[in-house]
């Protein structure tokens, strides 16, 4: 049996695809590069932009005219989306719309305990949660993931450790919001402040020790983060990416970072492993507060550009990548100046700029009114583009 698996979207899904393969690889799959000599088509979808979706469509589309039709299983978030709609309304239509896929695949039965097929012998994407709690007016993520699982500690530090066995020489962490790994391992109450639960381990740390029969309470006080005037927020990540980093990669990196819940634990761990990369990606989206709030981003302007200050002091070799969208929902020419002003201040090495789309489940789609003209949308991406990315693209030719 020939596979072939088409990815769509971002490094997340790469990580699903990559356990895919290794449930057909284990059936005595082989996997083909054309998807013309395949006998089964595996395609991860994403959604995050209509763009990307509109790829999905196109791609069966084409399928459907081969004259040797492969079976075609669709998986990923538009299938997220489908079975997370509990009216049923949304699988339904997406059966009528797509009648020649055989099968729809939600990737939560492709479980974390299948080792992935790993193209890349020197990186390795380890993925640490999946879904977001945020709920960011534009996104549809939680809508297609879910609400924000953690992986267990444990069966992080051994999958790491066993790449690190095996040669790798670079991982990366993967989650919507990595920030706040582990706040659902944690039994807030019984732990925030009770010192008599930290406990020392054989690998140093106390994360490492659990309760008898309870995977989900850590044998330590979760680090706080302070968000609207409150240390409400818990994260176990700079404990994680402190044992990750001591176990003598090259480089851990990490993706993707909020920056309402980016502690300054989190930044101090950073600091002192050299080993942990020195380009963090830290979603701007806008530089303007009002967009923000209509986003619901838990940020103001000058919260970001603090954050942004206080990685620069700390932190050396700093580079900073950063996600814009552009003409979303009542954006005024002022305050899309206010951005440019933030992006000028910042300094950024890379952003991805994207065009705002509405996207189905999202409070924008179902709230607000998308009234920015495309033209004007494409002028304002434009103006990033060559205000952040192009002067480095003209770099890397010199």
């Amino acid at each position: 049996m020939k596979y072939f698996i088409k990815t769509f979207g971002c490094q997340q899904n790469t990580a699903d695809s990559q356990r895919i393969a290794s449930v057909f690889k284990s059936k005595g799959g082989k996997e083909t590069k054309d998807y013309k000599t395949a006998d089964v088509v595996v395609i991860n979808t994403c959604m995050i932009r209509k763009s990307a979706e509109d790829r999905v469509y196109g791609l069966i589309i084409n399928l459907s005219k081969l004259t040797k039709k492969p079976k075609i299983i669709l998986t990923g978030c538009l299938v997220g989306l489908a079975f997370k709609d509990k009216s049923g309304k949304i699988l339904k239509n997406l059966k009528e719309r797509l009648t020649t896929v055989d099968e729809f695949l939600p990737i939560e039965e492709v479980g974390f305990d299948i080792i992935p097929v790993r193209k890349d012998k020197k990186m390795a994407l380890i993925p640490i949660s999946n879904g977001c709690n945020n709920f960011c007016t534009y996104c549809v993520v939680p809508y297609t993931r879910g609400r924000e699982i953690s992986r267990p500690y444990k069966e992080i530090i051994n999958e790491a450790k066993k790449l690190k066995d095996q040669g790798y020489e670079e991982i990366m962490l993967l989650g919507q919001n990595v920030n706040s790994y582990g706040a659902d391992l944690l039994k807030v109450d019984s732990v925030a402040h009770d010192t008599s639960l930290l406990r020392g381990s054989s690998f140093g740390n106390p994360l490492l020790e659990e309760l008898p029969h309870s995977r989900h309470l850590p044998l330590v006080k979760p680090i706080y983060v302070k968000h609207l005037g409150r240390y409400r927020i818990p994260t176990l990540f700079p404990y994680l990416l402190k044992d990750v980093a001591k176990l003598g990669f090259k480089q851990v990196n990490f993706m993707s970072s909020n920056p309402w819940d980016f502690s300054d634990e989190l930044i101090k761990v950073i600091a002192e492993n050299k080993n942990i990369t020195r380009t963090i990606h830290l979603p701007l989206q806008s530089g303007d507060n009002n967009v923000l709030k209509r986003m619901n981003r838990w940020y103001s302007r000058d919260e970001y550009l603090d954050l942004v200050a206080n990685l620069k002091f700390k932190i050396s070799n700093l580079k900073l990548t950063t996600d814009i969208i552009v003409g979303f929902c009542g954006e005024t020419d002022e305050e899309f100046k206010n951005t440019v002003k933030v992006c000028k201040k910042v300094g950024f090495d890379w952003a991805y700029v994207s065009i705002y789309s509405p996207r189905p489940q999202t409070i924008a789609t179902l709230k607000m009114k998308d009234d920015v003209p495309y033209k004007i949308k494409k002028q304002r991406w434009l103006i990033l583009e060559n205000l952040i990315n192009q002067p480095k693209l003209k770099q890397k030719k010199l």
